[in-house]
């Protein structure tokens, strides 16, 4: 049996340096693909593209994860511009959003992690508190912190005890989009993992980091998702 084929979001850094070169490039941190690879998953790499493409790329994959990142544009989900908010990242925001509804829309597993769980909230019509103080730790270090998981949810059969993940961020989903519910929580109440219960289409978000820790069980669970995805019928042939 072929590895499922997991795409992974990219974003572009206008000036890296490397060698002698010096240049905008499309990149993410070579932890996330180690992951999809240890996971059992085969890993590509998806730059930014015009949105109306989401749902041709998706067809070529079998699952795909959105990586974290800068904030969501509050302009999303309607909100004013909360001053600690970090400047647009529109590029990504609108291939991201777009990537999102598209998998949706196609049934492909999907797993977002940190700013993609956030994203996948908007997109499914939540709102994102912009800046949560306290909670992320000392500022520029990524810190780890004990996350519950909820009886009865995908995440809770995937990890049932309480674990420490690693986490950098000050922002989290606020009001749960359409047809999701919260599946982790940290001691402080804050929402840590986020779902569409039921088989179809697959959707998991977790706000911390898997890619820095060393376990693949969350990975596991959507390179197996996306395996199941490559044998239907349905989509091999194309419809």
């Amino acid at each position: 049996m072929h590895r499922p084929l997991i795409g992974i979001t990219t974003y572009v850094e206008e000036s890296t340096r490397y060698g002698v070169w010096d240049v905008p490039a499309s990149l993410v941190p070579t932890g996330y693909h180690a992951l999809v690879q240890a996971a059992g998953g085969a890993a590509v790499l998806l730059p930014p593209d015009r949105p109306g493409t989401a749902a041709e790329v998706l067809r070529r994959v079998d699952g795909l994860v959105v990586v974290g990142g800068p904030d969501v544009d509050p302009v999303h989900y309607g909100a004013a511009r909360d001053p600690r908010t970090g400047s647009p990242a529109t590029v990504r925001d609108d291939w991201e959003l777009a990537l999102i509804a598209a998998a949706l829309e196609a049934g492909t597993p999907l797993l977002g992690i940190c700013r993609g769980m956030q994203a996948l909230n908007v997109v499914l019509g939540g709102t994102l508190v912009q800046h949560i103080d306290g909670h992320e730790g000392t500022p520029g270090v990524t810190a780890w912190h004990p996350v519950r998981p909820v009886p009865g949810t995908r995440y809770a059969a995937l990890v049932p005890e309480e674990a420490q993940v690693p986490t950098y961020h000050h922002q989290a989903v606020d009001r749960l989009g359409r047809g999701l519910v919260a599946s982790a929580h940290a001691t402080d109440g804050t929402v840590e993992a986020i779902e569409l219960p039921g088989s179809a289409p697959w959707a998991l978000g977790v706000q911390w980091h898997p890619e820095r820790d060393r376990d693949t069980r969350v990975m596991t669970a959507l390179v197996e998702a996306a395996t199941v995805r490559t044998a239907d019928p349905a989509r091999l042939a194309g419809v």
